[in-house]
């Protein structure tokens, strides 16, 4: 049998914001380039970042509770400080990027900043989307299926003794109108 290979984050379903960003990198050495180009994906619990867009395994995530995000235009010194933010949490590590555009690098601090209002807010409860997913399943066009296929063979037979282990009971009256 083929193993099923883990899926991205980006399948989730519960994105808030997603893109490109240059990643300062910890430790840059004297070969490599101080900022990496990383797809980054934030959720409503996690911020990872990955390689590129396609790739299954992030190179690294953190939890997004307690940080805060802010522009930082003393980053770098190019035509590109404008777009630098970075997030900050007291005792962690400070996590430094460079967006595609001033806008761009705004619209992510300005999303993290809502998500951790909310995280932090007592009246919105922060996995209200993981579970609607797990009620997701309950009207599967399978179960329909299943109930319509059964009622529509006991149709002609009104009469049909019901085992007591049978989970169908036939309702007098009850029966569906032919389409």
């Amino acid at each position: 049998l083929e193993e099923i290979p883990p899926r991205p984050v980006q399948d989730t379903g519960n994105i808030l914001k997603q893109g490109y960003l240059e990643k300062r990198s910890r430790e840059h050495s004297f070969f490599g380039s101080e900022w990496q180009k990383r797809w980054c994906v934030l959720n409503r619990r996690t911020f990872y970042y990955y390689a590129n867009e396609k790739s299954k395994q992030p190179k690294g995530n953190f939890p997004i509770e307690n940080y805060s995000a802010r522009l930082a235009f003393h980053l770098r010194k190019d035509s590109r400080k404008k777009c630098c933010f970075e997030l900050i949490c007291p005792g962690k590590r400070t996590y430094e990027f460079t967006a595609p555009s001033p806008a761009e690098a705004e619209d992510w601090v300005d999303q993290i900043q809502f998500l951790l209002k909310d995280l932090s807010s007592s009246t919105i409860p922060f996995d209200e989307e993981d579970e609607e997913e797990l009620y997701n399943d309950v009207d599967s066009s399978d179960s329909v299926n299943t109930t319509s296929h059964n009622t529509t063979l006991n149709q002609d037979e009104p009469n049909v003794e019901v085992k007591e282990d049978d989970i169908y009971e036939i309702l007098p009256g009850k029966q569906p109108k032919p389409e």
